[in-house]
């Protein structure tokens, strides 16, 4: 498993390749992790280290972060890894980590290949993997789209750039034998922009979804005394709370949600000073709590003690995105308010799995509406769901990780002897 993102290393991105590491051997297969070190790691949790089975075999190398250097380097290093570097700045990493991997894979234990995106250049690792183990089968997973990834649409590469990256990307699409698409919607459009690559039949869905034993007994805890709606994640580009906090601040100056008994709770790697400016012009400032990235269990027990959840996922294109907090949050068995694309996989899945209310993720008037009648719902005391948890069981991480071994099964039976 080729996963740059890994424990300790902490926040959404991680948990995927982390609880496939810890279910794979229910199915009979062993993981053996190829990653980075911890140095100079910007978000942990070593909680997500317990999870792994013991004894798992991790190899850890040198990040080549230059997201990370300290001081006056601090920008130009952000500057060189996200402008200058193709397709990623972890193609550092990748380049150096390489001789490990052919290093450990020259012992012939290695079954099948598993590279999960982002970064992208952990597929580049595939690419130069294949060459010179034609025979090892390979699977490569994403988690995002690649050149259709909606947040380039707001910040679009050079053409040049462009150019090469499409190039990567197909080489990727071409060479790898199995590939694992994070939404429906993504399988479609990479479908659609390589029509001639046959990837209905390669390309496979599987979703992110939520651990059970993360929510073990219910994790029980007591509710807040205010109405509390929570959100747990980053804030950056278009996935911002504008909107929300304009709706919410309209509710309090007019009265319809008295502000000593409502809060609002953020949590996660957020930018302090646009958010704080947000609440104080929306009157917001003795009710909106701002926490910073906390551990995973933590942040479910904060999910838990809430009313409310909130999702957040905005901007043409944005219609493709499963955010991994979205599959713990209908888990949680707390109403979901979701400021997403009405038509897109989020709205989808909520209204399956009957988790939440969808609001206009542009439309300050919706999103009002949403949280009054979340708030009256509760100061009424119906403030209760009725989910398909059928439905929701679909996306249990043991379930899900069935499906990727039953891919890696297939490959290995399908291996040249």
């Amino acid at each position: 498993m080729v996963a740059y993102q890994f424990p300790p290393s902490g926040g959404s991105g991680v948990q995927r390749s982390a609880k496939f590491a810890k279910y794979l051997p229910v199915y009979g297969w062993e993981p053996v992790v190829l990653t980075r070190d911890a140095y100079r790691m910007r978000l942990r949790d070593h909680t997500l280290l317990e999870d792994l089975p013991a004894g798992m075999e991790i190899i850890r190398t040198p990040s080549r972060d230059l997201t990370a250097l300290p001081g006056f380097l601090s920008k130009t290093g952000k500057f060189v890894a996200w402008k200058v570097l193709v397709p990623d700045g972890e193609v550092l990493w990748m380049k150096r980590a390489l001789g490990h991997a052919l290093t450990r894979l020259e012992k012939g234990d290695i079954s099948c290949l598993y590279t999960t995106s982002y970064p992208y250049s952990d597929h580049l690792m595939g690419l130069k993997i294949r060459k010179v183990y034609p025979d090892l089968p390979w699977i490569a997973d994403f988690r995002d789209e690649w050149t259709n990834n909606p947040y380039l649409l707001d910040k679009p590469h050079p053409a040049w750039r462009a150019r090469k990256e499409c190039m990567m990307e197909r080489q990727v699409l071409e060479k790898a034998d199995r590939l694992i698409a994070n939404t429906p919607v993504m399988k479609r459009n990479f479908a659609a922009l390589h029509p001639d690559l046959d990837l209905d039949r390669r390309m496979q869905v599987i979703p992110n979804g939520y651990d059970e034993e993360d929510f073990g007994q219910d994790r029980a805890v007591g509710a807040e005394s205010r109405f509390t709606i929570t959100y747990t994640g980053s804030l950056y580009q278009r996935r911002k709370p504008d909107i929300f906090l304009e709706a919410a601040g309209r509710l309090v100056g007019s009265g319809i949600i008295p502000g000593d008994l409502f809060r609002i709770r953020f949590i996660g790697s957020i930018k302090d000073g646009p958010i704080r400016r947000m609440i104080r012009q929306n009157g917001l400032d003795k009710m909106v709590e701002v926490l910073p990235y906390m551990n995973h269990r933590d942040c479910i027990d904060n999910m838990l003690r809430s009313h409310v959840l909130l999702l957040l996922e905005g901007g043409r294109g944005s219609e493709c995105f499963y955010t991994g907090k979205l599959f713990e949050y209908i888990r949680a068995n707390r109403p979901i308010l979701a400021l997403v694309p009405s038509k897109g996989a989020a709205a989808d899945l909520i209204r399956r799995t009957r988790t939440g209310i969808i609001c206009d993720w542009s439309d300050t008037a919706s999103v009002e509406r949403g949280i009054a009648e979340l708030y009256d719902r509760w100061a009424r005391g119906t403030l209760v769901l009725n989910p398909d948890h059928e439905e929701i069981r679909k996306y249990d991480r043991r379930v899900l990780t069935g499906k990727l071994a039953g891919i890696l099964d297939k490959m290995a039976a399908d291996k040249p002897s």
